[in-house]
């Protein structure tokens, strides 16, 4: 596999795992407090926050273009969690507007001295 291919699908994949950790972090609160579940959801609520911090520390630079690029896979990763978690049919909007910020964040990754190098 070339190493830059390689590298774009490693910072897609701690984008992904990031943006999963932290909706578990706000997902899991959102289950005790209005769902009325255990209240020990909050060990994995604290385990996935820790985990969402620790993983940002990972991303290629602590910048605003690497945030705007998560934002755009995060946006994305909460319209699969809606669909496939929540069971929520997305509208054409929802796709639509997941296909832009897919394609935003990608522009920014592979823009020419982008964030992959």
């Amino acid at each position: 596999m070339d190493i830059q291919i390689g590298k774009v699908l490693m910072t897609l994949v701690l984008f992904l795992i990031t943006a999963v950790m932290e909706i578990l972090g706000c997902y899991f609160p959102y289950l005790i407090l209005n769902q009325g579940k255990s209240h020990w959801l909050w060990v994995p609520t604290i385990l996935a926050l820790a985990a969402f911090v620790w993983l940002l520390t990972l991303h290629p630079a602590a910048s605003g273009r690497i945030y705007a690029a998560y934002g755009g896979i995060y946006i994305f990763s909460a319209l699969m969690w809606l669909r496939f978690v929540d069971h929520v049919s997305l509208s054409r909007w929802d796709l639509l507007g997941g296909a832009v910020v897919i394609c935003g964040a990608l522009m920014i990754i592979l823009q020419p001295q982008g964030l992959i190098r």
